[in-house]
């Protein structure tokens, strides 16, 4: 690990100084991946200031311990011997998790499809459930939250509902999210009181801007046509709406968010390119798959990840067996400890595999 440290301290280094050359700055694209490794770098190189203070006091301390002929300063080298050693020991435990190889896609901002599944018009009122907790999350982690497109449902809540969430690390967050989630509870068209099950999946897509994923503008056919559901007099009553149709792949996506039709289809074209990446990354993830036992980052959407049992108040991720009896608090938007234990869990088996 010292080796690896050291190679690491050299590589923070050599960036610090590329950055502040001027042919850096005249190349915004270089400039960008070189200020985004140092922010990476800077973090595991702060860690082995500290690693390597410790060691030094920990050196000192037992030289200390060795010679001294005073049982009080002894005393003393002994207590900071064993303070030195528990914080090299939660120090390693740190620069072990910062030295697993990074999602590339963590820092992205997010396209988020909230999909009503099984449950009919409960499941589209579950949709609905769930997008105000995503909202009230990204209200709490500082993130910006809007709507691209979206189907209501019948009676209230969503067919489907796609946003854009942008902020820090909100792939790196957010990508826990995918799968599909459980409702069991008493739906209010339910006049015998039963406990019905109902569910809705979720898909977390990396934004990917036009550097990393080209489009041939040519395979796209472009239509317009009026927004539905609120939205305002000028919404409504001009085709300012835009659904894109990609032909080789047959993915079609919608905007009705924006009042120009300009805007609308900059944001269609976004949630596109993300679908299109989405189809890459796949390929990746089964390869990953076939390595790795807890897979709670792969966003496949057949997957059973959590529960939310109103009857109980209880909500159980199904993936690391972690249950809280707080439900009102988790869907008010207090997800921090589910998104921690699993990225947590995530580490440990990356660890675990080597992956």
């Amino acid at each position: 690990m010292i080796e690896k440290l050291e190679e690491i301290k050299k590589r923070y280094l050599e960036v610090e100084r590329l950055l502040s050359l001027p042919e850096s700055t005249s190349d915004m694209a270089r400039y960008k991946k070189l200020s985004k490794e140092y922010k990476d770098l800077k973090k595991i190189a702060t860690k082995h200031d500290a690693y390597s203070g410790v060691i030094v006091g920990l050196e000192e301390a037992k030289s200390i311990f060795e010679k001294e002929k005073d049982e009080e300063f002894k005393e003393m080298a002994k207590k900071e011997i064993e303070d030195l050693n528990k914080k090299k020991l939660d120090l390693e435990g740190e620069i072990k998790t910062l030295l697993i190889p990074k999602d590339p896609n963590d820092e992205k901002n997010i396209i988020l499809e909230i999909r009503s599944g099984t449950g009919g018009d409960e499941a589209a009122i579950f949709a609905g459930d769930l997008l105000r907790m995503y909202e009230l999350y990204a209200e709490k982690m500082k993130w910006s939250f809007n709507v691209i497109s979206y189907t209501q449902g019948t009676v209230g809540g969503y067919k489907e509902i796609v946003c854009g969430v942008e902020g820090e690390d909100v792939y790196g967050v957010m990508k826990y999210e995918a799968g599909t989630h459980r409702v069991q509870r008493v739906p209010d068209t339910e006049t015998q009181g039963r406990v019905h099950t109902s569910a809705a999946t979720v898909a977390v897509l990396p934004e990917v801007e036009e550097i990393d994923l080209k489009i041939d503008t040519s395979e796209i056919r472009k239509d317009t046509f009026r927004a539905s559901g609120a939205g305002g007099q000028h919404v409504n009553k001009t085709e300012s709406a835009v659904r894109l149709t990609h032909d080789p792949s047959g993915i079609v996506v919608e905007c009705q968010d924006g009042r120009s039709q300009h805007a609308n289809y900059d944001k269609a074209l976004k949630v596109l390119r993300s679908k299109l990446y989405e189809k890459e990354v796949e390929k990746r993830d089964k390869e990953i798959a076939g390595k790795r036992k807890l897979m709670v980052g792969s966003g496949d959407r057949s997957d059973k990840i959590r529960t939310y049992n109103y009857p109980q108040g209880r909500v159980t991720d199904h993936r690391i067996n972690y249950t809280v009896y707080s439900l009102q608090e988790v869907v008010s938007g207090d997800l921090y400890s589910f998104t921690e234990n699993l990225r947590i869990a995530d580490n440990a088996e990356k660890m675990k595999s080597g992956t």
